[in-house]
């Protein structure tokens, strides 16, 4: 095998991974859908690494002090 080749196997493992880790945690998260209405089950990576971001963003508490910019 070539050494591109092989990268983008390394590269598409590492996004497989990733993905398995969104979606689990998009579910952990009580999020069934996303913003569009398609099940969070049928994302693909790039969908469900931003439907996890803005999960994320929802969880922090931006009226704690120590969570405040400004």
């Amino acid at each position: 095998m070539g050494i591109l080749y092989s990268s983008m196997i390394k590269v598409k493992l590492h996004q497989d991974k990733m993905h398995k880790y969104f979606i689990k945690r998009l579910q952990e998260l009580g999020v069934t859908h996303s913003q569009l209405g398609h099940p969070v089950e049928e994302l693909d990576y790039d969908e469900a690494k931003y439907e996890y971001t803005l999960a994320a963003f929802r969880e922090i508490d931006a009226e704690r002090d120590a969570n405040r910019w400004f």
